[in-house]
C-alpha cells in the first residue's frame, strides 16, 4: 500500500512539476510577444511620425512657391505618374483649367489648382467655375482639383455630385510624396468622371 501511494504520489510531483514548466515557459513566452508587439508598435509609431515630419517639412516647401511655380510642380507630378502631352495653361483666360493632359490609360485629364494657406478652404464659388468649364469647355474624363488646403463643405458636396476628384492638402501631401495619381483618382471624389464620359481619348 504504502509502494502504491508513494507510486500515485510520485506520478503527481513529476505531473505538478510539469504543470509549472509548462506555466513558467507559457508565462514567458507571452511577456516575450507582449515585447515584441510593443517593439513593432513602438517602430510603427516613430516611423510615422517620421513620415509626418517628413511630409510637414516638404508641404512647407510647397507652401513658399508662388501660384506659378506650384503649377508648374503640379504639372511634373502628372508627367511623373505617366499622364502625357501635359500642358500648363494657366492665367489669364483660363477658362478654370490650369493644366491640360491625358491620363496613361488615354482619358483627358483637366487640372485645377488652387495654392491657398493651410488655414483657407476653397470655396463654394471656385468649385462652381471648374465644374462649370471642365467637361462642357475642355472635354475632360477625368476633372481633378489640387488644393494645398481643406474644402469648404458646399465646394466638397458640388466635388462629389459632379464628380471632380478634389485632392485636399493631406491628398495632396500623399501624391507630393509618392502616391501614384491613378491610385487617389477614387479618394477624392468619384474619379471617373461623369457616366458618358468614362470610355477612353485617344491620346
Amino acid at each position: 500500500m504504502l509502494a502504491v501511494s508513494l507510486v500515485v504520489f510520485g506520478q503527481y510531483v513529476w505531473l505538478l512539476a510539469a504543470l509549472v514548466v509548462a506555466t513558467i515557459l507559457s508565462a514567458g513566452g507571452l511577456f516575450l510577444w507582449r515585447a515584441h508587439r510593443r517593439e513593432q508598435e513602438g517602430d510603427r509609431t516613430w516611423r510615422e511620425q517620421n513620415r509626418r515630419m517628413a511630409l510637414e517639412r516638404s508641404m512647407t516647401a510647397i507652401d513658399g512657391m508662388g501660384w506659378q511655380d506650384f503649377e508648374a510642380y503640379v504639372a511634373e507630378l502628372c508627367r511623373r505618374d505617366g499622364c502625357t502631352k501635359v500642358l500648363v495653361v494657366g492665367g489669364s483666360g483660363d477658362l478654370a483649367a490650369d493644366i491640360l493632359g491625358y491620363l496613361p490609360d488615354g482619358r483627358r485629364l483637366v487640372v485645377q489648382v488652387k495654392h491657398y494657406a493651410p488655414h483657407r478652404k476653397v470655396p463654394s464659388g471656385d468649385m462652381q467655375k471648374f465644374v462649370g468649364m471642365a467637361f462642357a469647355e475642355h472635354h475632360a474624363d477625368v476633372a481633378l482639383f489640387v488644393a494645398t488646403c481643406e474644402y469648404s463643405g458646399s465646394a466638397r458636396q458640388l466635388a462629389l455630385k459632379h464628380h471632380i476628384v478634389a485632392l485636399n492638402r493631406d491628398l495632396f501631401g500623399s501624391w507630393n510624396s509618392g502616391a501614384s495619381l491613378p491610385s487617389l483618382l477614387g479618394l477624392g471624389g468619384t474619379g471617373a468622371g461623369p457616366e458618358r464620359r468614362r470610355r477612353p481619348r485617344k491620346a
